[in-house]
């Protein structure tokens, strides 16, 4: 819902900015790799050290040219396979640098095997939801599921969670609880998700089993 919905509105509002960068011969590329490396600074440079508002700006300023570079690729017309390829794979590396920041945050002075377990589990659920999509779009399948918690409900979930439970550091009390909780809603979520993906795979295959099946006969 978040992707239909959220998408839309920042698309139109990140607009003149691509427009800008066009202008200044920016190719959109440029901007899903520097995009991706400031995620993976952020996520890998702050959240190890607890450092969770900073590691959370820095991660939102860069993770929204994932809607940049698509809409500048829209305006020059040059949307591409290869592009699409590119922009898909680095969001799978940025998604891990955010989960793997926090379970090495868990796994060190966070001192909590338990999360960092959690913190992984996300890590690997979110990669593996988006490979029941890709391969069963590999295979001729159409995937017409609107999962529980997909990419876009994963970060936000995890970076506003993130945000807020920084703000200790500036002496607001009881924030350091939302951390574990957006954790323990992204793992239980990316479950259901997956397996709503399965099952809708399971019966799309199944139908086109039988329609192939309808038609030799």
């Amino acid at each position: 819902m978040l992707n239909k919905y959220a998408r839309a509105f920042f698309t139109r509002v990140l607009t003149p900015f691509a427009a800008l960068l066009i202008r200044l011969g920016v190719s959109p590329d440029a901007v899903t790799l520097v995009g991706t490396g400031g995620v993976v600074a952020g996520a890998l440079i702050f959240y190890p050290q607890g450092e969770f508002f900073w590691g959370t700006v820095v991660i939102t300023l860069f993770v929204f040219s994932d809607l940049v570079d698509g809409n500048m690729a829209r305006q020059l017309g040059r949307s591409s396979r290869w592009g699409a390829f590119l922009d898909s794979t680095l969001d799978r590396v940025a998604d891990s640098a955010i989960f793997g920041g926090l379970a090495l945050w868990y796994a060190g002075r966070g001192d909590s095997l338990a999360l960092c377990a959690i913190a992984i589990f996300c890590l690997a659920s979110g990669q593996v939801v988006s490979y029941t999509k890709a391969r069963g779009e590999a295979i001729g399948l159409p995937v017409n599921v609107n999962g529980l918690v997909e990419r876009a409900e994963r970060l936000v979930i995890s970076l506003v969670a993130c945000g807020l439970s920084g703000l200790h550091a500036f002496g607001v009390p009881g924030v350091q609880v939302l951390v574990p909780i957006a954790l323990w809603v992204v793992a239980v979520g990316s479950a259901v998700t997956l397996g709503q993906r399965v099952v809708t795979v399971r019966r799309e295959s199944a139908e086109a089993d039988a329609l192939a099946q309808g038609g030799n006969g």
